[in-house]
């Protein structure tokens, strides 16, 4: 890779890094690669209509500019009829790994945070029909919402937590992440054996059932037992 020090070489000016802050620091957290797990509870994967597939995790990804503070607003997505929630626990990598194994994988993890995985659910399901990629029903700006990062060592637990979310006062999801298919440890060894994790790395872990929905104008609640809680509004 070419590396360019004199920023007076580039034709315009670099993109800005994305960064999330920290639970108790000033400093911040740099953003790199977002990847998102499919169809890890099994509640989610019946109301969605489809298997889990308990071979292997399977994955997507999100820009890094997708990503959106749960705080204040997020915007509802052009072209879509259909903008979903997804309640998820999300895992931010600090440390470098590939082929990692189980029992060294928590050995990355930075932090957690609580996040949404927006989702155009019509162009994704007409995606699918289709057989073609996801990419424009999950890649979508403000879509990868996500709270401050809390420090590993100040997680209680990501093997048995309450995660939750409600629309309007009304609860929608409401799981545990002990029902996760794939568990944390799983997640990363796997992914660790496509990818060379590196600091900056997300990955968010997956949905339980109960997605649906948006309108402009809802509230939404959502968290992870020890983790954090956020409230946003679509507009």
């Amino acid at each position: 890779m070419f590396k360019v020090r004199d920023m007076s070489a580039y034709v315009f000016s670099p993109p800005t890094i994305q960064a999330i802050p920290i639970v108790g620091s000033d400093k911040l957290f740099p953003v790199n690669r977002i990847f998102c797990v499919g169809r890890n509870y099994e509640a989610h994967a019946k109301e969605m209509g489809v298997e889990v597939d308990r071979e292997a995790p399977f994955y997507f990804t999100k820009s890094a500019t997708s990503i959106s503070m749960a705080e204040g607003s997020i915007s509802y997505a052009k072209r879509t009829q259909n903008y979903h929630y997804e309640m998820e626990l999300v895992l931010a990598i600090g440390t470098a790994g590939l082929d990692v194994g189980i029992d060294q994988a928590e050995s990355l993890i930075f932090g957690c945070a609580a996040g949404l995985d927006m989702t155009r659910r019509d162009l994704q399901n007409n995606s699918k029909k289709q057989g073609r990629p996801w990419d424009t029903g999950k890649d979508v700006e403000e879509s990868a919402v996500i709270t401050p990062i809390r420090p590993i060592a100040e997680v209680p637990s990501f093997a048995r937590a309450r995660i939750y979310m409600s629309q309007n006062g009304e609860m929608k999801q409401e799981s545990d992440l002990e029902l996760m298919v794939w568990s944390v440890p799983e997640i990363i060894a796997d992914l660790s054996t496509l990818y060379h994790l590196q600091p900056g790395d997300l990955i968010y872990t997956g949905t339980p059932a109960g997605v649906g929905p948006v309108e402009r104008g809802d509230k939404l609640v959502g968290g992870v037992d020890g983790v954090a809680e956020f409230t946003v509004s679509i507009t």
